[in-house]
């Protein structure tokens, strides 16, 4: 067994694991936001800025090339985040296989309460998301190469834009959360650390959250058309 295995057999491996395959994510998720604000520039930044992602690395490689090798990446990211998950979830169950008859939730916020469930959620949300604006298999008029068109004519829809408003406000808790207990698993612990870790985690979900929220709500006002 190599030494990651035996390393991620153990909690605290797993909890690593977690922790660093969720800074691999948040930074990703961040990256992914600010690209998206190209929308408010209009059709041709954004679709520029997209042109520009496919065309990364060329001419060495192929053109998409080093973009689905990060695609890969990020997958590898989510299905050990997934696990790691799942997988102390249940080492958790095995130590206690009786539950409490009377669970107190004085100190957990709602946010870490609703975890699990968030993060089921944000699974769904993102086989979605890339059916419809990057494969345009449920889109209702998609065009090829032309992701500003893509993402107006989508929000247009008022169920879709609902349904990523909502997913993106399940986004937002599972940040939260998620960022301010990754500085535990990495060891930022200290007391006096507290209020930066809680300050970061919020200021953090609450920007992408916001922006994120932003671009249907653009869309159904007419904002951005």
């Amino acid at each position: 067994m190599t030494w990651f295995g035996s390393f991620y057999r153990s909690a605290i491996g797993k909890k690593a694991v977690m922790a660093v395959t969720g800074l691999v994510l948040f930074g990703w998720i961040f990256l992914h936001m600010v690209g998206n604000l190209k929308l408010y520039l209009g059709a041709e930044h954004m679709n520029e800025y997209a042109h520009w992602l496919r065309a990364i690395g060329t001419p060495a490689m192929p053109e998409s090339g080093l973009l689905w090798i990060v695609r890969l990446l990020l997958l590898l990211c989510v299905v050990l985040h997934i696990h790691s998950a799942y997988a102390l979830t249940m080492m958790n169950r095995e130590a206690r296989p009786i539950g409490y008859r009377d669970r107190k939730y004085e100190r957990a916020t709602y946010a870490a309460r609703t975890m699990r469930w968030g993060g089921v959620i944000i699974l769904l949300f993102i086989i979605y998301h890339l059916l419809h604006l990057t494969t345009g298999t449920v889109h209702p008029n998609f065009v090829k190469d032309d992701p500003y068109h893509n993402v107006v004519a989508g929000f247009r829809v008022w169920w879709v834009a609902a349904v990523y408003i909502i997913a993106n406000l399940a986004l937002g808790l599972h940040l939260y959360h998620g960022v301010w207990s990754m500085f535990s698993s990495l060891g930022v612990t200290h007391v006096r650390w507290e209020l930066a870790r809680r300050s970061f985690a919020t200021a953090f979900a609450l920007i992408i959250t916001l922006a994120n929220v932003s671009f249907p709500i653009a869309v159904l006002t007419g904002l951005v058309h």
